[in-house]
């Protein structure tokens, strides 16, 4: 099993995410923000830390909400899919 590290001692299975976004470009959007809303009401939104989010990171059954950058976990990402 791969796990990709979001950051304060949270990781998930790589195979479960569905996608990364930068939270600064993609809020901007009414349908994201909606998605967002929804899931918080919902309990599946998780934040990994309470330092300025970057990124928000999609799974299978929930989202992750990080201070981490969409950039840097593209490359822990990718180092995961060397190993």
């Amino acid at each position: 099993m791969v796990y990709l590290y979001l950051g304060s001692d949270v990781s998930v299975h790589t195979d479960d995410v569905i996608g990364i976004f930068d939270i600064e470009r993609t809020t901007v959007n009414k349908s994201v923000n909606e998605f967002l809303r929804v899931c918080q009401k919902s309990g599946q939104i998780y934040y990994v830390s309470l330092d300025l989010p970057k990124s928000f990171i999609i799974t299978d059954n929930s989202v992750y909400v990080s201070n981490v950058s969409t950039l840097t976990l593209k490359k822990r990402g990718k180092q995961c899919q060397k190993n």
